[in-house]
């Protein structure tokens, strides 16, 4: 590159002409126009040795099918050249004629040929003895850079048969500067402690500084759009006056994930193709016996006005450890912890951590994702407060439009799937869950008779795949992730 901006200076101290153009050097140097535009940007930082002047040429260029037409001939004059003096089938010319439909049409517009029909066959006969082929001669003086003899009416007409395209480059007129030489002298980028130590920095010329320039941007981490995300839904939480349930145990006991939400036994999401046990440890030891014989109570035989599920409850199958397939569980220690209270206190809790299912992989499913998860507990709730308390959620997410629709959970009575329209979809689409914990759930514990529980939860992936316009869960979460994504993707701002 220093070579070229030296020749470039000397081309200029020896032309007599005032400017010279960057094409025109890329010609004379044999060399390509890019370089040619990087020796001039570069000439251009060290100062005043050049002026330089940005200017676009446009100019016509044949494209590959204009230099096969330039070559062969027109189309049309194809099919005319392929009928003989006594005819020819039609059907056979345009199997003989490449882009023969084209050439066919043009050469019956032009006049050179003509169709009738004999004994049912369709025949093409020539019109006139001879023909110009203009196409072909025009595209030939395009070729050999003769543009003005060719109207730009026919050039156009050619760029819309594809024969031809239009152009455009960026070229440099360059003439000498104020501060003009040949002797050009590095400027020097960096003021560095040897310069200080020997003081040959005095003898130096150094590049003016840019202080409009950025600079670099120093490294630094990155929240993944998960993480943003979930910071927004955990201050709406706190802003509704919620407390943060702790969701540090990811392994948690069949007791405190199944049996503590009346769950069944013989439910078929205790099965391996849905929960991933652990094998070791494989059991749980430490539970609180009074309230796990409630609980064994009610499964088997019954009580607190239900008849339970009239089924052998076994602690064997209470024991065994798994990956918590949701955050209820963490809901249930918390609100058994609540009832140990000598007075109860109504209370909000919420939770927004990892769940873990025996899920099969795909664009919409993980083994491993996030629930978010609103718990209400007071006197007297009913199921007004709770469809009253998801619009206020809701709303703070921008989302006003619900729809409930009645649905079955073991440990919730009532049950309601949660929809909103979608506006880029224009549907309904399921966005949670919610209902009212049953009261074999909640009486076991020590609750009062009159306080109810209230509760709904909801995905974190799915709110954010559709924040980040993300169509597949792998490229969001786990070995697929571009980095990219999560270093130039903004702050998540819930649109409210």
């Amino acid at each position: 590159m220093a070579e070229l901006a030296e020749e470039i200076l000397l081309y200029l101290n020896k032309s007599s002409e005032e400017s010279v153009d960057s094409l025109r050097l890329a010609e004379e140097f044999n060399t390509d126009h890019q370089k040619i535009v990087g020796a001039v940007k570069s000439l251009q930082s060290a100062g005043n040795l050049i002026n330089a002047e940005q200017q676009e040429l446009t100019y016509w260029k044949l494209t590959s099918e204009g230099e096969k037409v330039a070559a062969d001939g027109s189309y049309e004059a194809l099919v005319f050249y392929a009928i003989p003096p006594e005819g020819i089938v039609q059907q056979q010319l345009m199997k003989s004629v490449p882009q023969a439909n084209v050439g066919f049409s043009k050469a019956m517009s032009a006049g050179w040929i003509y169709i009738e029909k004999k004994n049912g066959v369709t025949l093409a006969f020539r019109k006139v003895d001879n023909i110009i082929d203009e196409v072909q001669n025009n595209l030939l003086k395009l070729q050999k850079s003769r543009e003005n003899e060719v109207s730009q009416q026919i050039k156009l007409e050619l760029k819309k048969r594809k024969l031809l395209q239009e152009v455009k480059i960026k070229s440099y007129k360059i003439g000498k500067g104020p501060d003009f030489t040949t002797s050009h002298i590095k400027q020097e980028t960096d003021l560095t402690p040897e310069m200080i130590f020997s003081s040959s920095w005095k003898e130096k010329t150094f590049k003016p500084y840019n202080f409009n320039a950025l600079g670099i941007a120093p490294d630094c981490g990155h929240r993944h759009p998960l993480m943003k995300v979930k910071n927004e839904f955990r201050e709406i939480f706190l802003a509704m006056g919620f407390s943060e349930m702790a969701t540090n145990n990811y392994v948690e006991s069949s007791f405190w994930n199944f049996d503590a939400l009346f769950q069944p036994q013989q439910h078929p999401a205790r099965d391996q193709h849905d929960t991933f046990f652990v094998s070791d440890p494989q059991s749980a030891l430490d539970f609180p016996m009074d309230y796990l014989e409630r609980v064994k109570q009610v499964h088997s035989v019954g009580g607190y006005g239900s008849q339970g599920y009239q089924c052998d409850w076994k602690l064997d199958e209470a024991k065994k450890n798994l990956l918590r397939t949701h955050t209820t569980a963490v809901s249930a220690r918390m609100l058994y912890a609540l009832a140990q209270q000598e007075k109860f206190t109504p209370t909000k809790y919420f939770s927004i951590d990892k769940v873990f299912r025996n899920e099969t992989l795909d664009a919409t499913h993980l083994a491993e994702f996030h629930q978010i998860e609103g718990v209400i507990a007071d006197y007297g709730l009913t199921l007004g407060d709770l469809i009253g308390t998801l619009h206020q959620f809701f709303n703070k997410l921008g989302i006003t439009k619900l729809r409930f629709k009645p649905a079955y959970n073991p440990y919730t009575e009532p049950s309601m799937e949660i929809f909103s329209y979608h506006e880029g979809l224009k549907k309904w689409v399921e966005i949670g869950n919610s209902g009212m914990f049953r009261p074999e759930m909640l009486l076991p514990m020590g609750l009062p008779d009159n306080v109810s529980v209230i509760a709904w939860g909801l995905s974190l992936e799915r709110p954010t795949m559709i924040k980040y316009k993300i169509d597949n869960i792998r490229e969001l979460v786990g070995h697929k992730v571009n980095l990219n994504m999560v270093y130039s993707n903004p702050i998540c701002r819930i649109e409210k």
